[in-house]
This record gives C-alpha cells, structure tokens and sequence, in this order.
C-alpha cells in the first residue's frame, strides 16, 4: 500500500493547534508575572506600611518619654492622677499629627508592682521583707494556694535567683531542672524578663496568666526596680499584702482615699489617715509615694494594621530618662 501524503489542509490544522498551545502557555505566564507582581507590590505597600506604623509607635514612645520629663521636673511624688497616667487622653490627640495612622500608647508604673529579684540580697540570702512581703501576696485569696504551696513556691523563686546551687528548703536547684523530661538550666540569677517564673518549680498557667475569672499573678509582679512600693499606684492586691494587718476592706478604703485630689499623698504613711487604718504597720522601708521606672507601650494603628514597640524607662533626677529595654514586634 503506498502511503497517504500530507495534504495542506493537515498542516494547516496543525499548525492552528501549536498556534493555541502557544497562546495558552503565553497566557498562563502572562497570569503568573500579573500575580508574582501584585504580590510584590502588596508586599512593598504592607512593608512600606508597617515600616510607617514603627515609626508612629516610637512617636508614642517619645511622647511619653516627654510627658514622664515634664512630670519629674514639678512634682516629687507619682499618682494616678497625674497626665502621665491619663493614656487614653494623650493617645486621643495623636489623630492631629498623622493623617490616617494614631498611636495607643499606656504607660505602666512598674514601681506600684512587687519587684520579684529583691527576694534575694547581694550575698543569695532572703531579704526577710521582700520574703513577707512575697508570702503575704501569693497567700491571698484569689490565687487559692495553701500555706505548703505557697512555702515552697517562695523558695523555689529565691533559688532560681540566688547564685549558689544549694537548695532551700523544698525550692530547687539545678538538679532538679536537669532531671526533667525536657531539661533546662535554673537561672541562678536575677530575672531578666517575668516569662522566666514560669519555668520556676510550682509555677503553673493558672497561677502566672490567671484563670477562670480569677487573676494571674503575673500582671502584678516586676523584675525591675529597687524593692520599694509606690503606695499612690499599686493595685488592690499588692496594697493588701503591704502588711500582715492589711485586709481587702483597707485596700479598697486607700484606693478610693488615693482618687480624692484634696488629699495628699506626698507621705508615704498616709494611709493611717483613713478612718479605721490608724493601727496598721507597713515596713517604711517597703514603700514610697514616687516612682523611677516605668512600662510604655505604644502601638501604631491604620485600619486592621497594627505594629507595636515596648519600652522600659528609668527616670533619673531632673528630666533625665534612661531606655533600660525596647521591643518592637
């Protein structure tokens, strides 16, 4: 049989079907490069944005750095009546100074909080007040633990401070951390940052975060500071633990005393001026009506976009303001 020859008309249709796969494959990259460039620019405006909202947040960080200078040069105590401590009023006016972007901005007095690594004194021994003070807290009500729990999760804290590898009492050691299923050093050393009590011996979510309603303890505990309270902003609960004749009736009673402005509150011993609070004793080396070291945290908002830098301050004398920690997220 002789073989059938081509005709043109079988070229033709061929050449029309690579002609199609042609355009196919050259639509395809065409998708592809409109996509791959889309999301390059979406990447650049979302990088552009968020570079835009850092700076808006550090805007915050320097508003308050200003607001905490100007507080330090005309008055010697620190309230919560204060501008300083009114962060929703200063966060409202930063609408004025960018178009479509705002700083929140909330500064925290870390000097109202129990400050957890002066448990232990320069030698690695307890300070005896600090360790009262710490005992009184976590005794409370709220937390629900007993007097074994609360025991031993003190002096697990100290040795997790402390520099010697020598337990105390029912605390632990580096032995105790190695022996874990998943083993990690004890610190040894003053806490750099709150997260590290999680890893402390006793220590649970519950107790740190809180649960069910009931507090953490972590929202009312620091590592920074030089062990004195500032009574003028602690919270309930840590006023409460200020003495062995604290209950949560003369917490509430110096609280609702600290908001009345005819008041003064320079003197650390004011609070025996409240009726039915002229027996209670708090340690005068334990507190104080100024306060030195402060949180600030302030966030860049535009639309559903957020970025946020954290800053820890000291306040010197004068105006004077040291950045002891930043984070940016």
């Amino acid at each position: 049989m002789q073989p059938v020859p081509i005709t043109i008309k079988d070229r033709s249709g061929f050449a029309l079907l690579l002609t199609l796969l042609i355009i196919s494959l050259l639509m395809v990259l065409t998708l592809q490069f409109n996509s791959a460039m889309w999301s390059g620019l979406y990447a650049s405006a979302n990088l552009r944005d968020g570079i835009r909202l850092g700076c808006v947040a550090r805007s915050g960080i320097n508003c308050a750095l200003a607001v905490l200078s100007e507080d330090a040069s005309s008055s010697s105590s620190d309230t919560l009546q204060e501008t300083w401590a009114q962060t929703k009023k200063l966060s409202m006016h930063s609408a004025e100074l960018f178009e479509n972007a705002v700083f929140q901005m909330e500064i925290t007095d870390l000097s109202g909080k129990i400050q957890i690594n002066r448990l232990v004194t320069k030698d690695g021994q307890y300070d005896e007040t600090q360790k009262a003070l710490l005992t009184r807290f976590l005794s409370l009500e709220p937390f629900q633990l007993d007097g074994e729990a609360v025991g031993n999760l003190v002096d697990a804290v100290k040795d997790w401070i402390d520099p010697d590898d020598e337990g105390t009492r029912f605390g632990a050691e580096n032995a105790y951390y190695q022996s874990l299923e998943e083993p990690y050093a004890c610190g040894n050393g003053p806490m750099d940052s709150l997260d590290q009590l999680r890893l402390v011996k006793g220590m649970t979510p519950a107790l740190f975060d809180g649960k069910d309603g009931r507090p953490g303890i972590s929202s009312h505990l620091t590592v920074h500071g030089d062990g004195r309270i500032n009574i003028n902003t602690a919270g309930p609960l840590v006023l409460q633990a200020l003495s062995d004749d604290m209950d949560e009736d003369m917490a509430r009673d110096m609280m609702a005393y600290r908001l009345d402005e005819k008041n003064e509150l320079t003197d650390p011993g004011w609070y025996r001026n409240i009726p039915g609070m002229g027996h209670v004793q708090i340690d005068s080396a334990l507190i104080k009506t100024s306060s030195d070291i402060f949180e600030i945290q302030s966030t860049g908002v535009a639309d559903a976009m957020r970025k946020q830098v954290n800053a820890i301050v000291k306040r010197g004398d004068g105006s004077s303001t040291q950045v002891m920690a930043w984070k940016a997220e």
